[in-house]
C-alpha cells in the first residue's frame, strides 16, 4: 500500500530538519556543547557533531542539505516495473501464500532486475517510494466465514475459560 502523498520527507518536513540545522548554527556560534544542543533540538549527539564539522567548514551554508546519501540501486523505470510485479501478488511470483515480505521482495528484485539489496535495504528502498507496511486490502481467498462462526461460539468461549 502507499502513501497518499508519496514517499520520503514531505515539503514542510524537509524545511523544519533545515531550521532544526539553521539553529543548531546559532547555537554553534553562542559556544553551546553538543550534548546541550542535542538534548534541546531532540537529535543525536552524533548529528550535532557532524553538523558541527560542517558549520566549521562552511558556515551556516555547510549545514545545508546534500540530498540522498546514496542514489538508489533502481532506475524510477525499473521500481515501476517492480511496482507492477508487486501488484500482480505473491503467487504469480511462485510463493504459496499472499504475503508480500521484505524477503521476497528483496529475491524478486534480484531475479527480476540482477541487483542484490540487503532486507534493510529493501526497507529503505521501499519506504523512500511510499510503501509503507498494511494489513491486506482484500480478505483471503480462502476464507471461510462459516468456520469463523463455529469457531467463534464453540471453540473461543472453551480456550478463554
Amino acid at each position: 500500500m502507499r502513501y497518499a502523498q508519496g514517499g520520503g520527507f514531505t515539503a514542510q518536513e524537509q524545511q523544519r530538519r533545515e531550521r532544526v540545522r539553521l539553529e543548531a548554527a546559532e547555537r554553534f556560534e553562542r559556544g553551546d556543547g553538543s550534548r546541550v544542543i542535542a538534548a534541546d533540538l531532540r537529535v543525536t549527539v552524533r548529528s550535532v557533531e557532524r553538523w558541527r564539522q560542517g558549520w566549521r567548514q562552511g558556515g551556516s551554508v555547510g549545514l545545508d542539505s546534500k540530498g540522498p546519501q546514496s542514489l538508489p540501486r533502481l532506475s524510477e523505470r525499473q521500481f515501476a516495473q517492480l511496482e507492477q510485479e508487486l501488484e500482480k501478488g505473491p503467487l504469480a511470483q511462485g510463493w504459496e501464500d499472499q504475503r508480500w515480505t521484505l524477503a521476497r521482495i528483496k529475491t524478486l528484485i534480484g531475479r527480476r532486475f540482477h541487483v542484490s539489496y540487503t532486507v534493510q535495504g529493501v526497507w529503505k528502498l521501499m519506504r523512500r517510494n511510499g510503501w509503507s507496511c498494511q494489513q491486506p486490502v482484500r480478505r483471503a481467498i480462502e476464507r471461510d466465514e462459516g468456520a469463523i462462526e463455529v469457531w467463534k461460539k464453540q471453540v473461543w468461549p472453551q480456550v478463554k475459560a
